[in-house]
């Protein structure tokens, strides 16, 4: 990549539609001045990151109680499909009226939802508790992205949002011991109830901090035809993963009608040009899908082929993952030292280079006498490499925001991140089943190898090439030549020609 490929210079005077914060000499992200909100912000990512890992553990024991195994998968659809609905929705709310509200109101709906869940008698029940979870989630992801862009200049952006990627390091490796102990030694309902009451503490800590934020909001009702499009790609992606789950031909028409939904719909909801990887904000947006996608998709096949081709236990395979979380906040922090901020472009392409080859090296376990602990050394590589690539993402999606659309843009970029997963994902389902993945066994005693091995092969290469897809993405990150650092928005697809304008985000 040339150097016309690296990030914008440095912001000029702040735009005079956003009240200019006092001058910042009061350290970096745990000095005076940031402490309390840095503080706050990482401790609620970190109670986000727990949940999510503890609910996995116990979702399996919570179903079996509640005699609802049949519903198992849509405990985890229904919070994919409402999250969906409130990244839009918070992106829309952040911009019009500042993020503290959809930041609060996703907190309380996100801890309502964990109580609802403990508290459930059925399975209907426990399900319509993890909506209104993602409901909370979507909120909240999106207009702390706005925070971030609102309270932090723009040298410090990288590096709270590196701690944003190492905030789920130790919940990710403690989630599942305390939630698997707390669930058999007293009940799954307390993985549940108790997280609520651990949200307050943070919330206190930063709201003085909060009540600060500068204000740059165009006030008024929501954009209706923007909440009706996010209704569309919720109700459209949720229809196929109901049809993802329902392997009979019946199920095309669920798929058809998701597909008709949510195509049209999210082409308006992201940057113009998004899908055809425009220069600019629009190739970040696809980038992070892209990437996010390539990485998880090939994550969720690794404990499959382990368990069924190699005859490791599901825990022996869980912790070949392991590093690979590790890795990705290291390069979550590599990518935010600040003598490497001209140079961020370069290093998400080399970062999508090292997911290709970590998805690459993974079905080489597959050949006789490759030792398993090759995986293990994949996904560290991988999880080095996607560190680098999604929290680089997030910087540039801010610096690259007209001010007063860090929200939709921010939504876009969550939105792409789990399109991209669901997509992906199902993407290697399919090619799975196609490739004769089916004949699979958990017990390591598949009679026939030929064809699990060829499905998991195919999965690989497909995700290996995604990923390298994405490479070239990053070359085209930066906005086009001439147009004196233009912006393309998700809310109008306009451009912008006042450099200093669009890159005052703080």
């Amino acid at each position: 990549m040339s150097t016309a490929d690296s990030i914008p210079p440095p912001p000029g005077p702040a735009s005079p539609s956003v009240p200019a914060l006092p001058p910042d000499d009061e350290g970096g992200v745990l000095g005076r001045r940031y402490r309390g909100l840095t503080f706050g912000i990482i401790s609620v990512i970190s109670l986000i990151a727990f949940e999510a890992s503890a609910v996995s553990t116990a979702m399996p024991i919570a179903a079996r109680a509640l005699d609802g195994i049949g519903l198992y998968a849509f405990a985890f659809s229904a919070y994919f499909t409402a999250s969906l609905f409130s990244m839009a929705l918070s992106g829309e709310w952040s911009d019009r009226s500042g993020p503290l509200g959809p930041l609060f109101t996703g907190i309380g709906a996100f801890g309502a939802g964990l109580v609802l869940a403990g508290c459930s008698q059925d399975m209907w029940m426990f399900v319509g508790s993890r909506f209104v979870q993602g409901l909370g989630g979507g909120l909240v992801l999106v207009s702390l992205y706005v925070v971030v862009g609102r309270a932090y200049p723009e040298r410090l952006r990288a590096k709270i949002l590196a701690a944003f990627s190492a905030a789920w390091v130790v919940p990710v490796l403690v989630g599942p011991v305390v939630a698997g102990s707390v669930a058999e030694q007293l009940s799954w309902r307390w993985v549940f109830l108790a997280i609520p009451v651990l949200v307050l503490l943070p919330l206190l800590i930063m709201l003085p901090a909060l009540r600060k934020l500068p204000r740059d909001d165009r006030g008024g009702a929501l954009d209706r035809r923007r909440v009706l499009l996010a209704l569309a790609v919720a109700g459209g992606a949720g229809l196929l993963q109901y049809a993802g789950q329902d392997r009979t031909w019946i199920a095309l028409a669920p798929a058809l009608v998701g597909l008709a939904l949510l195509a049209p719909s999210i082409v308006r909801l992201v940057p113009k040009g998004t899908f055809r990887a425009a220069r600019g904000l629009p190739s970040v947006v696809l980038l992070r899908g892209v990437a996010a996608g390539a990485f998880l998709g090939a994550e969720s096949f690794i404990p499959l082929m382990l368990v069924s081709e190699r005859g490791l236990s599901a825990t022996a395979a869980g912790l070949s993952l392991t590093g690979g979380g590790l890795a990705w906040a290291l390069g979550s922090f590599t990518q935010s030292r600040s003598g490497l901020e001209r140079h961020r472009n370069r290093l998400m392409g080399l970062g999508m280079v090292l997911v290709a080859v970590s998805v690459a090296m993974v079905p080489l376990v597959l050949l006789d006498g490759v030792p398993v602990w090759l995986v293990a050394v994949a996904w560290i590589i991988g999880g080095y490499g996607i560190g680098l690539t999604i929290s680089s993402s997030g910087i540039l999606v801010l610096s690259l925001s007209r001010p007063g659309e860090e929200g939709i843009n921010s939504a876009a970029l969550q939105l792409s991140d789990a399109l991209g997963n669901i997509v992906l994902v199902g993407a290697g389902g399919v090619l799975f089943g196609a490739f004769g993945g089916g004949t699979a066994t958990t017990d390591g005693d598949a009679t026939d190898t030929a064809a699990p091995h060829a499905a998991f092969v195919s999965v690989y290469v497909t995700l290996a090439a995604v990923a390298l897809a994405g490479a070239w993405i990053t070359t085209r990150l930066h906005p086009p030549a001439g147009e004196g650092g233009g912006r393309v928005t998700a809310s109008s697809g306009a451009e912008s020609t006042s450099g200093s304008e669009a890159r005052s985000a703080s």
